[in-house]
């Protein structure tokens, strides 16, 4: 495991970053080997299929201005948001999810490598009440309902090139999830992004939360 496939596409990360992201291969190898937060099976692709993965958010979002604030729904041992909060140090993440035992893989990964712009969550998220910019997700639960869980939770002032609203990485045919929706869903293909074969089934969709409407509401 390397992060060749981080500096690839993010050739101008400074040294504390590239030692953030070089630090993950063997806390997340060792902490899996003691509670499974990434298929055994899958581990050795940690940097493709998980950490790039999760900054193909940051390639759709590009630049952000600092203090945007983002949630992590369901975010399990970390991702999408421990590789996003290295690459965004000047923005904030709120890790949510229920399971302990995978947020503690998080929040120990966190603090060893020293990130101070995350904080963490254990309980569901309608329990939060805090605002954010963003809410991001990884392949968590269907499209419908992350929007009901995060919708209230989302600031209607928007200071980003996107509007507020939810992104969330998908594998497969989406078309259904995404049908249900008014026309407000954006889908993206990752491979517009990444080129490796991996991505080729990938989507970000992104949802603009202010006047969202549904089929079934009408």
């Amino acid at each position: 495991m390397n992060t060749d496939s981080i500096v690839k596409y993010f050739p101008n990360l400074n040294q504390q970053q590239l030692s953030q992201f070089e630090a993950l291969g063997d806390l997340y190898r060792d902490w899996n080997s003691k509670i499974n937060v990434i298929s055994r099976k899958d581990i050795d692709n940690l940097y493709l299929h998980h950490v790039l993965h999760s900054l193909s958010i940051a390639a759709f979002l590009g630049d952000i201005e600092p203090n945007t604030r983002f949630v992590d729904i369901g975010t399990g041992g970390g991702f999408p948001a421990i590789p996003l909060a290295i690459l965004y140090p000047e923005a904030s993440f709120h890790l949510v999810d229920r399971i302990v035992k995978k947020l503690r893989v998080a929040d120990e990964i966190a603090k060893t490598i020293g990130l101070e712009n995350v904080t963490f969550q254990h309980g569901d998220m309608r329990e939060c009440k805090e605002k954010f910019d963003y809410a991001v997700s990884r392949a968590v639960m269907p499209l419908d309902e992350l929007i009901k869980i995060c919708r209230r939770n989302i600031n209607d002032h928007c200071f980003n090139r996107y509007p507020n609203g939810l992104i969330c990485l998908k594998g497969g045919d989406i078309s259904e999830e995404c049908g249900r929706f008014t026309g407000q869903v954006l889908t993206f293909p990752v491979n517009e992004f990444f080129t490796e074969s991996f991505f080729d089934s990938k989507e970000i969709v992104y949802v603009p939360l202010a006047n969202l409407s549904t089929n079934r509401h009408r």
